[in-house]
């Protein structure tokens, strides 16, 4: 079969900071061509609609499925999905992802006959089976598991056994050079682990691995990335270096290669505290940037997150990133109960630490506990809004207001990173990359106040809207957090204590 992949357009965050190529379905398609089938994939990010619409008539493919990572991108894909029924009838479409997971039966709904069937959990096993049943004019496809369609639903969906068995082969994707995140300038990414063991109840990247931690062996890891060109490589796993022995191992098999590399990685504060020489390791490595999910500046607010960990605690965390000479960044979730008086301790403590702080907004997801205890209240139901750059909760300033203040904080801490000596050592790394041919990071520079502008945040909410997500259920007493897991891991899978 001749199979199309298509990740959908960018959204508001990655506009401005980052543009990550999509490792997931670069897996999936992989395994399709594995397989035996003839793949291309096609990444919106970097394309625009009417290269898609050329492939569809040029190529004419017996299949096309799409990434839905993102809530905020239901809407594209189901109109997508819609182009491609009515250009090619008799062509089979498919969605996967992690948000598609959550919200499968009602994409399908909304898509009108125009998504044959939804994938729910990972895809690289499950993915040729399907294509296989297709192929072969098998109706039954809800005999897989994770398949879902408008009649049915298939068995739960099942963990990847073996991650070393599909590796992305990164070559199938065009326009690399296209992919930064900051300065990483292009990057591309890889994936040393999968999943999460903590519950924090805002994330749901726990509940769609439950619970499960899973790693890939060091030599394939090594290997995988000392087939990438590009100098500079995101670790996209959810936290990195859970497993300290696993994390020197990875290490040792890139030093003994002679890898020379920059690299991203996002982990949580009191994981760099337990393994914080695995970490000093990986800096002499070619550790460049470090994330962490700090998310609140006071214990409260952290409990109420169940990030597990003290303010305190994080503090000292990143008084240790600052010793490893890499730059660090943190996130701050902006609660919309928050008023002027919040927004300005806010200010006040990110411009008194040397880290670049972003905000993003409480958003409750499908998939996450704060769906279920706070989705009844939502403001709009616009799957374009879960963004995490918009409130869809009620707020405590007007909503106009709000947005004020948010993009005021924002504003804010760019600028404390573009001051007259940041802004020298952006100027010498921002030559470098134009020496190289890179633009992505200049760009990003010039764009801040057209991608953050209350008007424009504001105005999003008044869109006329095709789609609506549904609503939760009803909170019954006594949540069971194993009810919110996509995947349910056998008894012996692999897990990191929390």
């Amino acid at each position: 079969m001749k199979v199309l992949f298509v990740h959908p357009s960018s959204l508001m965050y990655s506009e401005l900071y980052l543009r990550l190529e999509p490792l997931g379905l670069e897996l999936v398609a992989e395994a399709a061509r594995q397989a035996g089938h003839s793949v291309r994939l096609l990444d919106l990010q970097v394309f625009r609609h009417r290269h898609l619409f050329a492939i569809l008539e040029r190529w004419r493919p017996d299949a096309v499925g799409f990434s839905l990572n993102y809530l905020a991108n239901v809407p594209e894909v189901i109109d997508l999905a819609l182009e491609v029924r009515g250009r090619l009838e008799h062509c089979f479409v498919f969605v996967g992802g992690h948000s598609a997971s959550f919200v499968a039966e009602e994409v399908i709904r909304h898509a009108r006959g125009a998504i044959d069937c939804v994938v729910r959990g990972e895809g690289e096993e499950i993915t040729p089976r399907l294509l296989a049943m297709v192929e072969a004019g098998e109706p039954a496809i809800t005999l897989l598991p994770g398949v879902v369609t408008a009649q049915s639903e298939g068995p739960c969906p099942e963990l990847v056994a073996d991650l070393d068995c599909i590796r992305p082969q990164h070559r199938l994707l065009p326009r690399r050079r296209r992919y930064f995140i900051g300065t990483l300038d292009p990057c591309a990414s890889v994936e040393l682990a999968r999943g999460c063991p903590w519950d924090c109840s805002f994330c749901s990247a726990w509940t769609f691995y439950g619970r499960s931690y899973r790693k890939s062996s060091p030599e394939v890891a090594a290997e995988e990335i000392a087939s990438i060109r590009e100098p500079g490589i995101f670790i996209v796993d959810d936290v990195a270096f859970i497993d300290g022995d696993h994390g020197y191992a990875v290490g040792r098999e890139i030093e003994r290669r002679g890898l020379r590399k920059r690299y991203y990685l996002e982990t949580r504060t009191d994981v760099l505290l337990r393994n914080s020489e695995v970490f000093r390791y990986w800096s002499r490595l070619g550790l460049s940037y470090m994330f962490l999910g700090l998310e609140a500046i006071d214990d409260a607010q952290l409990k109420a997150h169940r990030k597990r960990v003290s303010l305190g605690k994080s503090l000292e965390a990143l008084e240790f990133a600052r010793s490893l000479d890499v730059a660090v960044a943190v996130n701050i979730i902006a609660d919309p109960a928050w008023d002027e008086g919040c927004f300005a301790a806010i200010r006040e403590w990110a411009t008194s630490v040397p880290e670049i702080v972003h905000l993003t907004v409480n958003t409750p997801y499908p998939g996450t506990e704060t769906w279920l205890t706070n989705g009844g209240k939502l403001i709009t139901r616009d799957y374009r809004l879960f963004d995490v750059q918009h409130a869809v909760l009620p707020t405590r300033l007007p909503l106009k207001r709000f947005y004020e203040e948010l993009v005021t904080t924002q504003q804010v801490l760019n600028r404390k990173h573009l001051g007259f000596r940041a802004l020298w050592k952006t100027f010498t790394l921002t030559m470098g990359l134009l020496a190289r041919g890179q633009t992505n990071f200049l760009r990003m520079l010039w764009k801040f106040d057209q991608v953050y502008n209350a008007k424009r945040q504001f105005a999003d909410h008044r869109r006329p809207i095709r789609y609506e997500i549904d609503l939760p259920p009803e909170r019954a007493v006594g949540l069971d957090a194993r009810s919110l897991y996509v995947h349910r891991p056998p008894s012996g899978t692999a897990s990191a204590s929390a």
